[in-house]
């Protein structure tokens, strides 16, 4: 499978992902841990089966001193010890968030008050922002094939000047 169009290449998409990129530093900056916020990504990336992004999520965790074994086991994090509650909140809503289509009623009042239990309303508004954002980043890669494997930790802090 090659990369349908180099959107690191065109204009359009090089405005687009500036501001993208931006929309994402505000939800780095938010209090929602940072730690929390590579895991979310990393999930829905594997749920959508996004190669590139699982690549950028799993190098920046681990760049950022998240362990192996967590990054190994997000994926059956419901099967796993290593995670906190909180964790687990927020994997569970970005696990519904993700699967909309494959669960009608979208995020479920029970995962809901799961997560509302371990988030304040300024952490909550990032996870729902984060999960919205990871979502779009990963249709775009996977729409366009851009594949997993090169991605350096830290490569695209350019974009954000």
């Amino acid at each position: 499978m090659d990369t349908r169009f180099n959107m690191f290449e065109n204009d359009i998409a090089a405005k687009f992902f500036k501001r993208f990129a931006n929309a994402g530093l505000v939800l780095q900056q938010s209090p929602l841990p940072k730690s929390t916020q590579e895991l979310v990504s990393l999930r829905a990336s594997q749920i959508n089966g996004c190669g590139w992004c699982i690549d950028m999520h799993a190098k920046e965790a681990a760049a950022a001193g998240e362990s192996a074994v967590r990054l190994h086991l997000v994926a059956a994090w419901r099967e796993s010890t290593v995670f906190t509650e909180a964790e687990r909140a927020a994997l569970a809503l970005a696990e519904e968030g993700t699967r909309l289509a494959d669960a009608c009623q979208g995020v479920s009042d029970e995962t809901w008050a799961q997560a509302r239990e371990h988030y304040d309303d300024d952490q909550l508004a990032a996870l729902v922002c984060l999960v919205a954002l990871i979502n779009a980043a990963n249709r775009v890669a996977v729409i366009v094939h851009q594949r997993g494997g090169s991605y350096e930790p830290g490569m695209f802090a350019a974009a954000l000047n």
